[in-house]
C-alpha cells in the first residue's frame, strides 16, 4: 500500500499553510494527501450530548476547510481525510505511523503557541517514526521558489536550495537520503553544511596543540566531507551538490544557511533515552528560530 503525505490541521492559519505545502510535496513525491483532524472524546458523555456533537461538528468544518484550500492548490490531488479521536499528539503519531510524511503547522495544535512552536508539534517531532516537517503561517507557492527577474514572486522559477546539516563522525543515512532525494524531486541545488569545533586543550593528546591551525583543520574537515559524498553524489549524479564547511556551532551555521532557502533538513535521533524521545539541540534550534520549512528526520 502506498504511505500517503499527512498533514494535521485544526483551521488555524498555521495548518492550513502546512496543508497546502502539503499537498504541493504529495504531488513532487506522487503520494496521496491525507488530512487529519485530531479531537478529544469526552469519555462521561454520551455520543448524542452536546460536547460531543461540537467537536464533531468543528472536525468536519476544519478538513472541509483544509480540503477547499488543498483542491485550490492541486485540483487533481489523491485525497482523503480522517477524524482522529483522543490527544492531539497521540492522534498525530498514530497518523505519523503509516505515513511517509506527516506535515505540521508551526504553531501548537493544543492552543498554546509557545515560542514559535507548540506543544503539540514538539511532542509529534520528538517522537513520530517517520519525518516530520513544520511549516509556519503565510507560507506559499512561491516561497519554495527563487524570485523573478526584478525580485518580484514567482511559482515558474527554479526551487530555492534545500539545506541539510551533516555531522561526518556520527552521520546519519536518513537524513542524507531524505535531502538528497527532496532535492532531486525538486531539480533543486542542495547545500550540505558542516561545522567543526577546534579541539580544547583537554581533548588532544600530548603533543597534538601545535600540529594543526586552524586553515588546516577547515581543510582537514572539507576533505572529510568531500568524501564522504562521494558516495551520495555517485547515487544522486543528477543533484548539484554545495558544501559549506564553517568553524562554529552546528546550530549557527545551519540558521545562518537557511536563510533564503527552501527546506531545512535536520536529523533527529530515534532511540528513546532515559528522559524519554528528545529533538536534540541543533533540530530544536533549527525549528524555533529557522524561517523556511523545516523536516526532521528521524535516524539511527
Amino acid at each position: 500500500m502506498v504511505q500517503p503525505v499527512v498533514a494535521g490541521v485544526d483551521g488555524s492559519e498555521e495548518s492550513l499553510a502546512a496543508a497546502e505545502w502539503a499537498a504541493r510535496e504529495a504531488v513532487r513525491r506522487d503520494r496521496p494527501l491525507r488530512l487529519v483532524h485530531a479531537w478529544a472524546w469526552h469519555p462521561r458523555r454520551t455520543a448524542g450530548e452536546p460536547a460531543n456533537a461540537a467537536l464533531r461538528h468543528q472536525a468536519r468544518h476544519c478538513l472541509r476547510q483544509a480540503t477547499e484550500r488543498v483542491r485550490a492548490t492541486c485540483p487533481d490531488l489523491r485525497l482523503d481525510h480522517e477524524e482522529a479521536e483522543g490527544p492531539a499528539t497521540a492522534a498525530l503519531l498514530r497518523a505519523a505511523g503509516k505515513a511517509e510524511l506527516l506535515v505540521l503547522g508551526s504553531r501548537g495544535l493544543s492552543g498554546f503557541t509557545g515560542f514559535l512552536v507548540g506543544s503539540v508539534a514538539l511532542g509529534v517531532v520528538a517522537r513520530a517514526d517517520c519525518s516530520v516537517v513544520l511549516v509556519r503561517a503565510g507560507e506559499e507557492a512561491a516561497d519554495e521558489h527563487l524570485p523573478a527577474e526584478g525580485g518580484d514572486p514567482s511559482v515558474r522559477t527554479g526551487y530555492r536550495d534545500v539545506v541539510v546539516g551533516l555531522d561526518v563522525t556520527e552521520p546519519g543515512d536518513e537524513i542524507l537520503e531524505f535531502a538528497f532525494e527532496t532535492a532531486l524531486l525538486r531539480h533543486a541545488r542542495l547545500r550540505v553544511v558542516h561545522a567543526w569545533r577546534a579541539p580544547g586543550p583537554l581533548a588532544l593528546g600530548p603533543g597534538e596543540v601545535a600540529l594543526m591551525d586552524e586553515r588546516d583543520r577547515a581543510r582537514e574537515w572539507r576533505g572529510f566531507v568531500t568524501a564522504f559524498l562521494q558516495v551520495w553524489r555517485d547515487k544522486y549524479p543528477d543533484v548539484e551538490v554545495l558544501e559549506t564547511v564553517v568553524a562554529d556551532k552546528p546550530a549557527n551555521a545551519l540558521i545562518r544557511a537557511a536563510t533564503g532557502a527552501g527546506l531545512l533538513v535536520v536529523g533527529r535521533r530515534s532511540a528513546e533515552r532515559p528522559v524519554g524521545p528528545r529533538t536534540g539541540p541543533v533540530a530544536h534550534a533549527a525549528i524555533q528560530y529557522v524561517d523556511c520549512p523545516v523536516a526532521v528526520v528521524p535516524h539511527t
